[in-house]
């Protein structure tokens, strides 16, 4: 499926009104505030988590999942999951819809992000990025092996690792295909029999009378405008997660099955998916 505006400029937002403003500023001080806090108790729980765990981190990430989800109910965006929770060690993939998609997901697992290195100096989502534990990876070709190394490691210590196979994020109207690289670390000899890989489909809902694409970010569109949007909007939509049945590494022959599967299992349940 394509869109008009896919390879073009984005839809262009109406200028906020007093109103809209209004909401901007309390929202933004409940969400900033809400973060610093979440912040100190981090840093709080890690003094003692660090020493006594190592790279486990039993109770730090919980701590994420609260501030996130406070930050949903701030901004007044609905999160609704289903489907079944992955036990055992693994990690997630999901389609890539807004930098929102981090804020969601992380409030309602706990979960580690992979995201490409320029997210980290990224201003308000870099610093969100760094907070849950994100682990960046750059696109040169020379660092694959030391990325697949901190994958491993990761993977080991128990991190549930979530990634956007896609690549970009998209305007939420379309599922892009999943590129296969990142799934060579799962079929290492220390994870092949020991990962299972469970896919969620990211489904954005506009507010009523909104474009359907309200919440997507895509191609070259600002961070600054976008967040004032969703930060202004009088009236918001919501997001659903739809968690679907793990799956096996060592049941795929190779990296290329398993990424074609989970982004079947990830399209079945997208509106725009086929």
């Amino acid at each position: 499926m394509s869109s008009p505006t896919w390879y073009g400029d984005e839809p262009e937002a109406p200028p906020l009104g007093a109103g809209d403003w209004v909401r901007v500023v309390w929202r933004a001080t409940l969400v900033v505030i809400t973060m610093a806090l979440g912040l100190v108790a981090m840093l709080a729980v890690r003094l003692f988590e660090r020493p006594l765990c190592g790279m486990r981190r039993p109770v730090s990430p919980g701590i994420s999942r609260i501030v996130f989800r406070s930050c949903c109910a701030i901004l007044g965006i609905a999160v609704k999951p289903s489907g079944p929770r992955l036990e055992g060690p693994g990690a997630l993939v999901a389609n890539h819809c807004s930098w929102f998609d981090i804020v969601a997901l992380n409030a309602r697992r706990d979960v580690y992000f992979v995201a490409k290195s320029e997210v980290s100096g990224w201003p308000v989502i870099g610093w969100l990025a760094r907070l849950v534990g994100t682990v960046f990876i750059t696109r040169d070709p020379r660092a694959a092996a030391e990325q697949k190394a901190v994958f491993e490691e990761r993977l080991l210590h128990g991190h549930r690792l979530l990634f956007f196979p896609e690549g970009p994020s998209t305007d939420g109207m379309r599922i892009l295909p999943f590129k296969s690289t990142l799934f060579a670390a799962f079929f290492s000899h220390e994870l092949k029999h020991e990962m299972q890989l469970q896919a969620v489909t990211v489904i954005y809902h506009a507010p009523a009378g909104e474009d359907p694409r309200f919440y997507g970010w895509w191609g070259g569109m600002s961070l600054g405008p976008h967040l004032l949007k969703l930060l202004g909007a009088k009236r918001q939509g919501s997001v659903e997660l739809v968690y679907h049945p793990p799956v096996r590494v060592d049941d795929h022959p190779n990296r290329k099955t398993l990424a074609a599967h989970l982004e079947a299992q990830v399209r079945s349940a997208h509106p725009h998916g086929s």
